[in-house]
C-alpha cells in the first residue's frame, strides 16, 4: 500500500524539450490563459513553463524574462480584441446609403470595444500594459514595424474614420488625430466599467451608455 502511495505522488521531472517542437507557442498560449484569467500580473514565466511541462531552462531560449513573455501576451491580446472588432464591423449590413454605412461601422468598432473590456477583461488589461522598451512603437499603440496579416485596434479604427471621410460624414480638415479623440472616450468608459465606480452598472445600462457615447463622438469629430 506504501508503494502504491509512493508510485501515485511520482511525478515525471520538467523537460528541456517541448513534445511538439514548438515550444514557444505553447509559452504564449500559457501566458494568454495566463492573462486572460487575471490580467498581466498573472503571467509569470515559471508558471508558463510548468503548465508547458518544461523545466523553467527552457524558456529562456525564447523568452529572455517575464517582461518578454508579457510583451508578446500583450500583443496577442491587441491581436485578439483587433479580431473582435472586425468581426463586428463584418457583422454590420451594408445601410441604404454610404453615410449611415460608415456611421454603423463606428459605432460597431466602439461596441466591440467596449464588449471585449468587459468579457475578455484579463486580455483587456494585459493588451494595454506598457510595451518592452526594447521594442519601442509608434503613438497610439501602432507597431513599429507592419505585421502583415495581423489586425490592430488602432489601425481599424482609422480604416473606419478614413470611411466616414469618404462618405461625407466626417471633414477631411478633422480627419487627424480624430483616433486619439475617440479612442480615448470608448477607452476611458472601458475602464471605469471593469475597474471603476460603474463597475456595478447592469450590463443593459452600459450598453445603452455605451451607444450614447458612440453618438456623441461622431457628433463631436
Amino acid at each position: 500500500m506504501q508503494d502504491q502511495d509512493h508510485v501515485a505522488d511520482f511525478r515525471p521531472p520538467a523537460r528541456d524539450t517541448y513534445r511538439h517542437g514548438d515550444l514557444r507557442r505553447a509559452l504564449l498560449d500559457a501566458g494568454i490563459e495566463l492573462a486572460r484569467g487575471g490580467g498581466p500580473q498573472a503571467v509569470v514565466l515559471r508558471e508558463a513553463t510548468r503548465r508547458a511541462g518544461v523545466a523553467p531552462n527552457a524558456a529562456y531560449r525564447h523568452f529572455e524574462n517575464r517582461l518578454a513573455l508579457l510583451d508578446a501576451v500583450r500583443l496577442a491580446a491587441l491581436t485578439e480584441l483587433a479580431q473582435a472588432m472586425e468581426k463586428e464591423v463584418a457583422g454590420v449590413r451594408r445601410a441604404r446609403n454610404s453615410a449611415a454605412y460608415a456611421r454603423d461601422c463606428l459605432s460597431a468598432v466602439g461596441a466591440a470595444y467596449l464588449r471585449f473590456a468587459q468579457e475578455e477583461t484579463g486580455l483587456f488589461r494585459s493588451a494595454f500594459v506598457p510595451p518592452d522598451p526594447s521594442e519601442p512603437e509608434q503613438p497610439g499603440g501602432r507597431p513599429a514595424k507592419a505585421q502583415p496579416g495581423v489586425p490592430h485596434p488602432f489601425l481599424l479604427l482609422g480604416a473606419v474614420l478614413d470611411r466616414m471621410v469618404e462618405s461625407g460624414v466626417l471633414p477631411a480638415s478633422r480627419r487627424p488625430g480624430a483616433e486619439y479623440l475617440a479612442w480615448s472616450a470608448v477607452h476611458g468608459l472601458a475602464m471605469l466599467v471593469i475597474d471603476g465606480p460603474l463597475a456595478v452598472m447592469p450590463r443593459k445600462e452600459v450598453q445603452a451608455l455605451g451607444r450614447r457615447l458612440l453618438d456623441m463622438v461622431e457628433k463631436g469629430l
